[in-house]
């Protein structure tokens, strides 16, 4: 299905740019992959933070509808990587909204994380904790970082300076999601859940994977790794990809250490960034299962090793002849512009920068890609929700979720990401809704409170 043309001119009439000062410190990344090890696996993450963690509540308003709470907490990532995350961003802060009187013995209790732009707790709150807190579902909307009260002073709206800042929010929102989760089953809240929208619903799905209990999943317009969102999507045209390959080629850090080990999990070859004309293509004479999980730094050495230039490309669909098989050789696919970029001068520097995108494909399947990270406990809760033809997140391949998380259903939306978001999120609360029934009839009512609020 084509992209949605809303998505790809709402993001012309956007002014945020993203990682304008580029990489971020070698060093830095270089700890975040290697955390990337100890977070990603269930049983060494929910190790890292203890079960009664000190949660501060702030204030608290009663309505005619609801009870407000606000809270903070600091941000279990500090303790593990000091000096990376800003001063700003170490406090965690959130809003709890309660109804003033539960239905029954269930109290689900579902963690709303942000979508790209949702600063601070009122969009959220009104659009999806709100309409749901009428079906007897609490919420706890918590500010990402980098956002609204955890925004550095330095930072322009939601314009991250570094690549490496995006590897750090996700490491805060997974260790801080362990927090409040562990917080809400001491107050007797259950079943649990969580969930985002774009952004948020990838993040959701990275702090699911590491809870070892039964725990509702809805990620909206997400899939399964960020990597085709920053370098295919139109939110790639938001990124200053020369300067990422000046950077890229003048610092030998980058390319003869970190690019050799970070992986593309997914073929390269299958995804729109090497398609030279609309269609899937497939090597031929060439062992695919040797290409997936190759690194940035052996697939630009694959690419330019002229031994691989007479190596065939041919459609997928044999009755769909793109052009002459002969005329496609591995010297000069990535010749080609991308099919998503309709911006000629972004389309010149994506051509041109293909090491800075290639890396960039490798760190974001090495700290995003949900093959990386343990199969949450119990898929059957889980409800994905997509849009057919989203622009910002593009699945072309990825693979998909139903493999990687056998049980899970996924749900589509005939329209674009801006589209959905606009016209469709009663389907995203109807999904949480859905996944909060089954949840209660596989787990009982929870266990009473140890505090109370």
């Amino acid at each position: 299905m084509p992209v949605s043309r809303l998505d790809v001119v709402y993001r012309k009439f956007l002014l945020t740019k993203f990682f304008t000062k580029g990489w971020g410190s070698p060093e830095h990344l270089q700890r975040l992959f290697d955390f990337r090890q100890i977070i990603s696996n269930r049983d060494s993450c929910y190790q890292l933070v203890p079960k009664h963690y000190p949660i501060t509540i702030l204030n608290e308003v009663k309505r005619s509808d609801c009870r407000i709470l606000e809270g903070k907490f600091h941000s279990p990532l500090t303790l593990y990587l000091p000096g990376l995350v800003p001063e700003e961003v170490q406090d965690s802060y959130f809003q709890m909204v309660l109804p003033l009187e539960w239905k029954n013995s269930h109290k689900p209790m579902c963690i709303h994380l942000a979508g790209t732009g949702d600063h601070y707790f009122w969009r959220r709150r009104n659009i999806m904790a709100k309409p749901l807190l009428k079906e007897g579902i609490g919420a706890i909307i918590l500010e990402n970082p980098y956002y609204g009260l955890r925004k550095p002073k330095d930072q322009v709206r939601s314009s991250l300076h570094f690549v490496s800042d995006i590897f750090v929010m996700g490491g805060c929102l997974i260790l801080e999601c362990l927090v409040l989760l562990n917080w809400c089953e001491q107050l007797g809240f259950g079943p649990l859940g969580v969930t985002g929208i774009s952004m948020g619903g990838h993040m959701a799905s990275l702090a699911a994977s590491n809870w070892p209990r039964p725990l509702v999943l809805v990620p909206c317009l997400s899939w399964s790794s960020a990597s085709s969102v920053f370098t295919e999507g139109v939110m790639s045209d938001s990124i200053d990809w020369d300067m990422l390959q000046a950077q890229y080629e003048n610092n030998k850090s980058y390319c003869d250490n970190l690019s050799k080990i970070c992986r593309i999990v997914d073929n390269p070859f299958a995804s729109d960034l090497s398609k030279p004309t609309e269609g899937a293509i497939e090597l031929s004479n060439l062992d695919q299962s040797d290409i997936s999980n190759i690194t940035p730094h052996e697939l630009m050495n694959f690419m330019n090793c002229s031994s691989f230039s007479g190596v065939i490309l041919k459609p997928l669909d044999k009755k769909k002849e793109l052009q002459p098989a002969g005329e496609f050789s591995l010297a000069n696919i990535f010749k080609d512009k991308p099919p998503l970029a309709l911006n000629k001068k972004v389309n010149q520097m994506k051509t041109r920068d293909k090491e800075a995108l290639w890396f960039m494909r490798g760190m974001m399947d090495e700290c995003t890609h949900l093959k990386n990270f343990s199969v949450p406990y119990d898929t059957s809760l889980i409800i994905n929700i997509c849009a057919k033809a989203d622009g910002y997140v593009p699945r072309g391949g990825l693979t998909g979720l139903e493999d990687i998380w056998p049980g899970a259903m996924v749900k589509y939306v005939d329209c674009g990401h801006v589209g959905a978001y606009i016209w469709h999120r009663k389907i995203f609360r109807e999904a949480i809704i859905e996944a909060f029934n089954r949840a209660k009839l596989k787990i009982g009512p929870p266990s009473p409170s140890v505090y109370e609020i």
